[in-house]
């Protein structure tokens, strides 16, 4: 999938306001518009513009897209970094239920879907209104998962300042992460959402968690992943070895005869919950580098006393 530069196509700056983006988008659908352009390529570039404005238009996708930064290159090989769209605070709508098919691939990965809002209508009584449910994904550690934290967490808010320029509002608010959260769940802060209309309740703030990349564990759901090296020796003869776990090392029995890439399982291991998860362990055997006389005459050794062929399964036979 390759970068776009959004500005390029619409050919404003990145600190353009508002007014010179609806400007610039009116002038390039006129010029490119399937109906009246004389140029080759018109309906494609018709459909771009009218991607990038999609975008640019509003200031919670404009917002979360200058997130990815600056120092890309149109038509660079690209792949949302993880966690690239956290810590923004969306309106009820975000960019939830966008429909990115009559779009690029880049569009459809990076706004195809979002936050799945609840239900935020606004309950109205006489001439009061509920104010508007508010979303944002947070990243947290996975270490709090385990043990239940209170965190500050940050949030910014896409705002146009008095010139139309894109500004960023923040606030921090003082979130209680519950034991045993999942990537996925969510955290609702009642009425830390859009004020209400005439003394109308203010609606909720809805926090999606994310864990950041850890460098130890990958998390799927309650359950984690972790890679763990291993000697030859104890794959071939068993071993039990220190494995580490988020809430200290715990002991794994190699069986004899482990193979790389096998997977072994420490039950319950995994984010706390009923049940709780798992921890998967896969094994990879790493070979002692021949780094010595002694450490290559052990390896003539074994190579005399083992006459091993790995590759016989394959027809090949030993030289």
């Amino acid at each position: 999938m390759n970068y776009k530069d959004y500005y390029q196509v619409m050919g404003v700056k990145r600190d353009a306001t508002q007014e010179e983006i609806k400007r610039a988008y009116r002038k390039l659908a006129r010029k490119y518009h399937p109906d009246v352009s004389k140029t080759a390529n018109a309906e494609e570039r018709f459909k771009e513009v009218g991607e990038a404005y999609a975008i640019l238009k509003d200031p919670e996708k404009r917002s979360a897209y200058d997130q990815l930064g600056e120092n890309w290159e149109a038509g660079q090989e690209f792949k949302p970094p993880p966690g690239w769209d956290a810590g923004f605070e969306y309106s009820g709508r975000g960019y939830a239920g966008t429909d990115g098919s009559e779009y690029s691939d880049f569009f459809s990965s990076l706004f195809g879907q979002g936050f799945r809002a609840t239900d935020s209508r606004h309950a109205r009584d006489d001439f009061q209104a509920r104010g508007e449910d508010h979303h944002a994904k947070v990243l947290i550690d996975l270490e709090d998962a385990f043990r239940g934290a209170t965190r500050g967490i940050t949030l910014r808010t896409p705002a146009l300042d008095s010139s139309g320029h894109l500004v960023n509002k923040e606030r921090t608010l003082k979130v209680k992460i519950p034991k045993g959260v999942k990537p996925g769940q969510r955290i609702r802060l009642s009425g830390q959402g859009a004020p209400g209309l005439s003394e109308g309740k203010a609606g909720d703030l809805y926090l999606e968690i994310e864990f950041k990349p850890h460098k130890v564990y990958k998390v799927d759901g309650a359950d984690l992943y972790l890679d763990l090296p291993i000697t030859p020796w104890e794959a071939a003869l068993g071993a039990s070895v220190e494995v580490p776990t988020p809430e200290g090392a715990v002991k794994l029995t190699i069986p004899a005869g482990t193979s790389s890439s096998r997977k072994l399982r420490l039950k319950g291991r995994g984010i706390p919950g009923t049940p709780p998860g798992n921890l998967f362990v896969t094994t990879h055997i790493t070979v002692p580098p021949a780094d010595s006389d002694a450490a290559r005459a052990l390896y003539k050794e074994m190579e005399q006393v083992m006459a091993y062929n790995p590759r016989s399964s394959i027809g090949v036979k030993q030289s």
